[in-house]
């Protein structure tokens, strides 16, 4: 009976080995094999076999993965002390690299991550850390994917979430962009009232080549005070009818008694 229980034990090992030769990966799966330590070859997807005791497997994800960087201190270059948090995609295009070059490609992109964050952010001013996101972006994309690119991953986008600022410093930027708004309201009525000034010369020559034209006007401006309700009128008088009088009393000198 022990003989019969030892051969039932055997045979129980030697189909649990068999089953576990056979792997199955799944498309977006691979399969990075040593063999008796050493790299022998990245495998899947599909059905694999495996010898067991002999050789080991290291299942690797090629999905693109969505990786939160935690909320960072970062001091702009003109010392203003912030807080920004971000989101990195990335995915494994070399599985080999992946297992080989680093101990957890995972925990190192993240790490490298936030101290690049810091490091690239510390370059700008919070002006364009506010304004200029898109270009933040790219150039913090670029030097992670820099980085990572030996550890055969690829670094497809980056997008900073937000960028927290204390009360003081946000009172501050309203008062900026107050001033801001006063003076280009400023700067603009500046420029109408150069335009409108440089119109009126132009007009003004106009009427003074033209004596027409000025009477025109006059007429106008009478057809302008006939219609206003107001209570006073003021009646102008043109130059051309005071002329002659005006000659003719500079001209009559008084009588020596």
């Amino acid at each position: 009976m022990i003989g019969e229980f030892g051969w039932f034990g055997v045979a129980f090992i030697i189909i649990a080995l068999v089953f576990s030769a056979f792997r199955i990966l799944r498309e977006y799966e691979r399969g990075v094999v040593f063999t008796l330590g050493r790299f022998w070859k990245v495998k899947g997807p599909g059905l694999i076999l495996i010898v067991p005791g002999i050789q080991q497997m290291v299942r690797v994800d090629l999905r693109t993965l969505v990786m939160d960087v935690p909320s960072q201190d970062v001091i702009s270059r003109d010392n203003v002390s912030v807080k920004v948090n971000a989101v990195v995609y990335f995915r494994v295009v070399d599985p080999e690299k992946a297992i080989i070059q680093v101990e957890n490609y995972l925990q190192a992109t993240s790490q490298f991550a936030q101290t690049t964050l810091r490091s690239v952010l510390g370059k700008h001013e919070l002006d364009e850390m506010l304004a200029e996101r898109e270009r933040l972006n790219m150039d913090i994309q670029q030097a992670l994917d820099t980085q990572t690119d030996a550890w055969g991953i690829k670094v497809a986008n980056v997008e900073i979430k937000h960028v927290d600022i204390n009360e003081t410093m946000v009172r501050a930027i309203a008062r900026q962009a107050e001033a801001e708004r006063e003076r280009r309201a400023k700067v603009i009525h500046a420029e109408g009232e150069l335009q409108a000034s440089e119109k009126l010369l132009q007009a003004g020559e106009v009427l003074a080549a033209r004596p027409q034209a000025m009477q025109l006007r006059y007429l106008q401006t009478l057809t302008a005070i006939a219609g206003d309700k107001s209570s006073t009128i003021v009646f102008p008088l043109p130059m051309e009818l005071l002329t002659p009088l005006i000659e003719t009393l500079s001209g009559t000198k008084p009588t020596d008694n």
